[in-house]
């Protein structure tokens, strides 16, 4: 169902998170490190990331996390860098175990989804203070 046909129904569509179970955890710390860049919107790929590296217990992964954020953030407040700012999955927010964090980064993503990256800064604060 797409995200326009669930507006107007009124319905909400069941989001399954990317079985990351099979991947290795020094994979998925590479891919922490170093995301993406082909991808929608590489902010989702660190997303699904942490999460996994949250529940397998990897102490670095708010960390390694925060920081390739912030690096990504960077590069789309200075402009460099051709990141795309398509959300290829506007509710991923849920599948964090904790709703104000999944909150905090819904309206991150809208943020940087709508090129506002002023008040999106003050979200990603926001996460730091909420993951560290």
């Amino acid at each position: 169902m797409s995200l326009a046909r669930a507006r107007i129904d009124g319905t909400i569509p069941v989001v399954s998170q990317p079985d990351l179970s099979g991947t290795a955890t020094r994979e998925l710390v590479r891919r922490l490190r170093r995301p993406p860049e082909h991808d929608a919107m590489p902010e989702s790929t660190l997303w699904t990331t942490y999460l996994e590296l949250s529940r397998r217990g990897e102490p670095q992964a708010a960390h390694l996390f925060l920081r390739s954020l912030k690096a990504l953030h960077r590069r789309r407040a200075i402009g460099t860098g051709d990141l795309s700012q398509q959300d290829p999955d506007p509710f991923e927010h849920r599948w964090a175990d904790d709703p104000y964090l999944g909150e905090l980064w819904k309206a991150y993503k809208r943020c940087i989804s709508g090129g506002r990256t002023g008040p999106a800064a003050q979200l990603l604060r926001d996460l730091e203070d909420t993951l560290l």
